[in-house]
């Protein structure tokens, strides 16, 4: 039976160089240059901004008020919670709300959001969620993974607060939520649409270390 693990496995050393890329091993390090972490979450406000569109793309694709709520609670979030609180981190980083709403779209932002986009306009809810899950899922086990890490360094870490988000008991709920929704999408499936998911969900979590890429190499 087919799960959201299997997918992993399904491009394991794609999944590993997203997980465990350099811009993620400098963050644990607190080694990461400010500009780049600085270029990151400019882009990242950006990044927010077309994720919420994919939450409201996942309203669309909804066939039943259960998946309305739930995708519409995923829009609401974005939008009423987390670009404020991303507009704030910002601020604590020198970045002003005039500066984000003035950004030139990175390469890399574009590629990732748009695929994830198009993905969710050509398939189903699934074929969307699975496109999504790298962020969704993937930034929980990438900052648990920095956490079992020799190297891992909390002490003094710029980037301290960035890494305990995605530790938190809030984002792994969620993130637990979302692993659950997929299992049982799965459970169902045969094998030639399974191969459709891993195409979609590697495809994304390239897209995702292009991201990383991006930002250590401020790159637009």
């Amino acid at each position: 039976m087919p799960s959201f693990q299997s997918l992993i496995d399904s491009c394991r050393d794609d999944w590993n160089r997203y997980i465990q890329h350099d811009f993620v091993q400098q963050l644990g390090k607190g080694t990461l240059a400010k500009s780049c972490f600085q270029h990151y979450l400019k882009q990242d406000y950006l990044f927010l901004i077309q994720f919420s569109r994919a939450w409201g793309l996942a309203v669309y694709k909804s066939h039943d008020i259960f998946e309305i709520r739930q995708a519409l609670a995923g829009l609401k979030a974005i939008v009423d919670v987390e670009l404020d609180l991303h507009i704030q981190y910002c601020k604590q980083w020198g970045i002003s709300i005039q500066e984000l709403d003035n950004l030139p779209e990175a390469k890399a932002n574009i590629a990732y959001t748009r695929y994830m986009l198009d993905a969710g306009q050509q398939g189903d809810l699934l074929d969307l969620h699975i496109a999504l899950a790298p962020c969704l899922i993937g930034y929980g086990m990438l900052a648990n993974w920095i956490q079992e890490q020799s190297w891992y360094q909390a002490h003094n870490n710029p980037y301290l607060s960035w890494i305990e988000m995605y530790t938190g008991d809030e984002f792994h709920a969620a993130m637990q939520t979302e692993i659950n929704w997929i299992n049982q999408r799965l459970a169902n499936i045969d094998s030639q649409r399974f191969e459709q998911l891993v195409k979609i969900f590697t495809n994304a979590t390239r897209l995702e270390a292009d991201f990383w890429q991006m930002g250590l190499d401020k790159s637009y």
